[in-house]
């Protein structure tokens, strides 16, 4: 593969994309393949069938290299947050003199801090901030000159046969060297701009059957946590209740306004047997506030738990993307208003790749293409 590219593996709760691409002007990408297939998904952080994965990862990779001129030779996987988990260190290291900071000292700093459970795997490690010795808090120390250096430094992890378990399925593909991103971590970067995230902030990112919720700081992640829920779960209850097969299900669910105050009078219209049926508005915005209301109580308990501890920060930001929810008009502002904090969606700025359901592989590309810019550095 050229160097300036790279190749991406998202695994969805629905869905496996694998992608290669590389920057374009303007951060911009241009993008040389892909493909998607359907799996059976996963729940709480366990795969509903490993031979249903392994097909789809391997058939979308074949399918993405049919398209280009040379092999895909190296896969970046996309840890999903069901996955993975995060710790946060403080790490004091001190100097025998003062001295200007180099890359090499902070590398070797964040290789020392590097001690975790054998069975656990560092798939990214980030510094939140660095603070020098007058107290002056930098997010990048190179270049500064002093005579110690205190950090918060956090570490998404992921278990071992995770890793086994994608290694051995992209060997099957012919594909031997493999690396693992943090979803989360890599939409988190991608998606906001580094001022907010100096501040902090909150990013949701709602798939079809799993959401994870990530607490933002700097540029890393100070706690996250994911629960298997998401917008087919949507689809499932208009499909159990109001008995239609779940494609049905699904395009009335997009059809919905939930702002809308319907009355008995107010119908959306369904194609059953290839005869389009009225269904009660009223009735459907009901089912769909219900499941509504869950997502916002489990996202109360997530935001005030001791792990987040947000009971005194009422106006951090809180930014949706995926496709669970962001295509759901309405939904937005009833979460808001359950949950007493305003929620925005985000989406990549990517053209022609700018919708909500594309942020995880988009940002997956997008880290690791710089990663492989900087790969000499030891940044990652």
């Amino acid at each position: 593969m050229l160097r300036e590219e790279t190749a991406v593996l998202d695994i969805g709760s629905s869905k496996i994309t694998v992608m290669v691409g590389e920057k374009g002007i303007n951060n911009t990408f241009n993008i040389k393949s892909s493909a998607e297939e359907d799996y059976d998904g996963f729940e709480n952080g366990k795969f509903f069938s490993e031979n249903s994965l392994k097909t789809a990862i391997i058939n979308a990779v074949k399918k993405a290299g049919e398209n280009l001129r040379y092999k895909i030779r190296k896969v970046y996987v996309g840890v999903p947050t069901e996955f993975s988990y995060c710790i946060t260190k403080e790490i004091n290291a001190t100097f025998p003199k003062r001295k200007k900071i180099k890359d090499a000292d902070v590398f070797e700093i964040f290789e020392s801090s590097q001690n975790f459970n054998e069975n656990s795997v560092v798939i990214n490690r980030s510094p939140i901030y660095f603070i020098l010795d007058d107290n002056r808090k930098v997010l990048n120390p190179v270049g500064e000159v002093s005579t110690k250096l205190n950090i918060l430094l956090s570490f998404v992890l992921t278990d071992i046969s995770f890793t086994n378990l994608i290694k051995e399925t992209l060997l099957e593909a012919s594909i031997y060297d493999v690396d693992f991103i943090s979803t989360s971590l890599a939409e988190a970067l991608y998606l906001t701009e580094p001022e907010m995230r100096d501040s902090g902030l909150i990013l949701i990112d709602c798939g079809y059957i799993t959401t994870s919720v990530s607490l933002v700081k700097g540029d890393g992640l100070l706690c996250m946590k994911a629960f298997s829920m998401g917008g087919g779960h949507i689809t499932g209850d208009l499909s159990q209740v109001l008995n239609l097969s779940f494609s049905q299900a699904e395009s009335l669910k997009r059809k919905v306004v939930l702002s809308l105050n319907a009355t008995d009078n107010d119908f959306y219209e369904v194609n059953i047997n290839g005869a389009m049926q009225p269904i009660s508005a009223k009735f459907v915005n009901e089912i769909i506030l219900a499941r509504l209301e869950m997502f916002s109580n489990i996202f109360n308990k997530i935001l005030n738990s001791s792990e987040f501890n947000l009971q005194n920060k009422p106006f951090i930001p809180i930014l949706i993307t995926g496709g669970g929810l962001n295509y759901l008009k309405g939904a937005k502002d009833f979460l808001s208003k359950q949950m007493g904090r305003n929620l925005e969606y985000v989406a990549p700025n990517a053209l022609q790749l700018n919708k909500p359901h594309n942020s995880s592989v988009i940002s997956l590309l997008d880290i690791t293409l710089t990663q492989e810019k900087n790969i000499k550095k030891n940044l990652f």
